[in-house]
Formats: structure tokens, sequence, C-alpha cells
């Protein structure tokens, strides 16, 4: 029987889920397969996806907590290619058994590891090394007039960042708390 190409974990929040895959190393470095559908779908990943987009970003860098409201909810896979980032997938939504509640994992781009994040949920990282890159497919194509967000810090979720001194976006640090009306 094949060794398998993925394992996956379902982690706290309902759907979210942390996708390794086998990573071959030498001594030339390693190599991974990072995504195959139907490999996915095995995993508990039927959306299709439609874009992918990279960000790089420096040391203390905090993007997020983001996410696209309805009709045009983006399910996302985040994947750490280089560097190390704390991912974070949050529930916003003040109907939800698990409004207030968030995970909170570690990326590495020498792991490949892959976050699914459900388009529910609100979405946001922190980057750990000198600098990191970052990838995500994505459901669907962004939609300015659907755009929304929490603060990073807010106090209902609670997010223990591992950064003292964050760099934030003017948008990022304009967000409301869970508190207001997001």
């Amino acid at each position: 029987m094949a060794e398998p190409i993925f394992t996956s974990t379902e982690l706290v929040l309902p759907g979210v889920l942390l996708i390794t895959p086998m990573v071959r190393r030498d001594d030339r470095g390693f190599s991974a397969n990072v995504y195959t559908v139907e490999d996915f779908v095995v995993c508990g990943v039927a959306s299709s996806f439609v874009q992918d987009f990279t960000s790089r970003s420096k040391k203390n860098v905090v993007r997020g907590l983001h996410f696209q409201r309805a009709p045009y909810m983006q399910d996302k896979l985040v994947r750490c290619t280089y560097g190390e980032i704390f991912d974070v997938a949050a529930d916003c939504d003040p109907k939800s058994p698990t409004y207030g509640k968030y995970v909170s994992v570690l990326l590495k781009g020498n792991e490949q590891s892959t976050l699914y994040i459900p388009g529910k949920y609100a979405h946001g990282f922190c980057v750990l090394s000198e600098e990191a890159v970052v990838e995500y497919k994505l459901s669907d194509i962004y939609h300015p007039e659907s755009v929304g967000g929490v603060r990073f810090d807010d106090s209902l979720l609670g997010i223990s960042w591992p950064v003292s001194s964050p760099i934030l976006s003017e948008q990022d640090k304009s967000w409301p708390s869970l508190g207001s009306n997001v």
C-alpha cells in the first residue's frame, strides 16, 4: 500500500483543517507535492479554487483579521512557502456556536503544511522569521465591496499573538472590535 501523500487534522473550529504533505528530504534540500485536488477532497476540502494570491512580509508584520462577506466569502488554503508565520482563523459570527473562538498554528516553509479555512472565518497571520512568503488559494475572487475585518487584538478573541511591536497596515489598524458592527 502506498504511503499517504497528505495527512489532515481538523482543528478546534469546525471545518478548519491542517493538511501536512509528505516532504522528501535529501542532501540537496526537499521536495513535496503541496496540492492535488483529489487528495485534498479525501482530506475534507471540497472547495474549487479560482485565484492564487501571494504576500511577502517582514518580521513582526501582522496581516488581518480579514474576511469577505456573503455572497463572496472565500474559502482559503494558506501555506507559508518561505519563513515562518503564526496563522489564525477566528469565528466572528455572533450567530455561530463558536463565536469568539479562534485556532492558531505555526506554518513553516520547510514543512509546507497548508491551513484550510472555510470562508465563514476571519483570517490573519504574523511573521515570526526575518521574512516570510505566504501563498493562498481562494475559492472566489476578491470583491472590495465585500471586504470585512476585525481588530487583530480584539479583546473578545484574546489571541496571544507572539509579537510585541506589530507592524500593521492603516486598514488593519482601523478594523472594529467584535463588540462593534462588523
